[in-house]
């Protein structure tokens, strides 16, 4: 590890994944040319690709192909290890060590564009990912985004000479539909030109994909293909995309930290599934299966939330109040367990003001509320203990308070089973305690994630 990579490392405190992924990013970027082809000939391009191709591939045989029209590779880390962080201390690298001042960020959705909005712009904030880094004190980085580029003049843009673009894609997906122009892409009176225009004319941007298998087959990814960045820098937990059934691995990966070795290192909780013996769902109807895995996942919620109670006063440490998330099938299911969990039969009404919905049906001031409540839900004056969700907590929400996973719905992709238990696998105390009721999220059975927990703890699970 060279001198300004051993300056990030410490000056962030990498943990060993973060380390090792940035310690690949050395390699590479020493072994590339780091440059811009002419992506509008077609040979130049194919011959440049397959010469970068090789170069990486010597270093990383897994990196069979760069899937882009410019080089890009994947590092797969397992949720609650620090994607973000890792993003900065890549960025923080190639502004050190290379020179490169112009980074675009793209993140999937909302949610993450949001979250990463505040990870790099916040300086107060115990998340700001370039905490430590004394270069970005005076000479704060600018932060453009989806929302306020087009207020960007050329002079603005001296006032920094580190420039970090964060964009949405769900956003620019919405704007191409019917062959649409996206708003990047249309003029913008304060440049002279569109904001596209001037990114894709950068000599040295710097693509970074946040989830990044969400990028393989978007309209939008298309469009942000013609930004031909120097080098695209992915990172992501499930380095696949599902198609018909498959599950279908990444061909640019050149780092995978599985959640089976963030299990063995202590970096995220342990996961485990709680069945009952001798079980048998089929003589019962859905509504009663329903009833039983609650009542069930609610008494190893209470149990939890007094190992919490018990360990935070032995501590001396912050009391956590632990959630359940329950996984509904839809949005007139979520419905029915709301008011079976607001039912006075139900734990004597105990959860009745406890309990929340939320999926893509709600709008307006409900869905603004309901946003409001799930990023408070590790503060003392949230009083909410349930959230019942459809589809909607993917990626992107952050919390370490979530200790009881109660799926009422088979989750069809092996992708989607990782990300449901990825909500639950961050340590509110950053570490593990010792204590295995406080180190542990348990999932109310359900045979399909099983599977995932029984590889995630096996030893040679890669």
């Amino acid at each position: 590890m060279n001198k300004n990579a051993g300056y990030v490392r410490n000056r962030l405190s990498l943990r060993k994944p973060q380390e090792e992924s940035l310690e690949i990013l050395v390699q590479i970027a020493d072994s590339l040319e780091l440059t811009k082809t002419n992506p509008m000939n077609a040979d130049e391009l194919a011959s440049f690709l397959e010469q970068e191709l090789s170069k990486v591939k010597t270093l990383f045989p897994t990196c069979i192909d760069f899937e882009r029209n410019f080089p890009s590779v994947c590092f797969s880390l397992a949720t609650g290890v620090g994607k973000t962080r890792l993003m900065g201390s890549f960025i923080a690298y190639l502004y050190l060590e290379k020179g490169m001042h112009n980074f675009f960020i793209l993140a999937p959705n909302l949610t993450v564009y949001n979250k990463l909005i505040a990870d790099f712009s916040d300086t107060t904030s115990p998340k700001y990912v370039f905490q430590g880094m004394s270069e970005f004190v005076h000479n704060t980085p600018r932060i453009i985004t989806g929302d306020n580029y087009e207020q960007i003049s050329q002079s603005k843009l001296f006032e920094s000479d580190l420039h970090i673009n964060l964009f949405n894609i769900s956003k620019i997906n919405s704007e191409t539909r019917g062959g649409n122009l996206p708003r990047i892409k249309r003029l913008t009176e304060y440049l002279g030109e569109s904001y596209f225009n001037y990114l894709a004319n950068l000599p040295d941007l710097v693509l970074l994909m946040d989830e990044s298998h969400h990028y393989r087959a978007d309209r939008g990814m298309a469009v942000l293909e013609e930004l031909n960045p120097v080098i695209g820098l992915e990172v992501t937990a499930t380095p696949q995309i599902e198609r018909g059934g498959n599950a279908i691995k990444f061909k640019n990966v050149v780092y995978e930290y599985s959640l089976a070795k963030a299990i063995q290192d202590g970096f995220v909780k342990e996961p485990a599934v709680a069945t009952r013996k001798d079980f048998n769902p089929s003589q019962y109807q859905p509504e009663e299966l329903d009833r039983i895995k609650l009542e069930d996942g609610l008494r190893i919620h209470e149990d939890t939330k007094a190992a919490l109670d018990i360990y935070s006063r032995d501590s001396k440490t912050e009391l956590v109040k632990p959630f359940v998330l329950v996984v509904a099938k839809d949005t007139n299911h979520a419905g029915q367990l709301k008011r079976m969990i607001s039912d006075p039969n139900f734990f004597n009404g105990d959860y009745a003001d406890k309990v929340m919905e939320i999926h893509s049906n709600q709008s307006g001031e409900e869905k603004e509320d309901n946003i409001n409540k799930l990023l408070s839900l590790e503060k003392h004056d949230n009083i909410i203990e349930i959230v019942i969700h459809v589809n909607m907590l993917k990626e992107g929400w952050d919390v370490t308070n979530l200790y009881t996973l109660i799926p009422l719905r088979t989750a069809a992709s092996q992708t989607l089973r990782e990300q449901t238990i990825g909500r639950g696998l961050r340590l509110p105390f950053g570490r593990r305690t010792g204590v295995d009721k406080v180190d542990k999220l348990t999932i109310v059975a359900h045979d399909r994630f099983q599977e995932i927990v029984d590889a995630a703890n096996m030893p040679n699970s890669i």
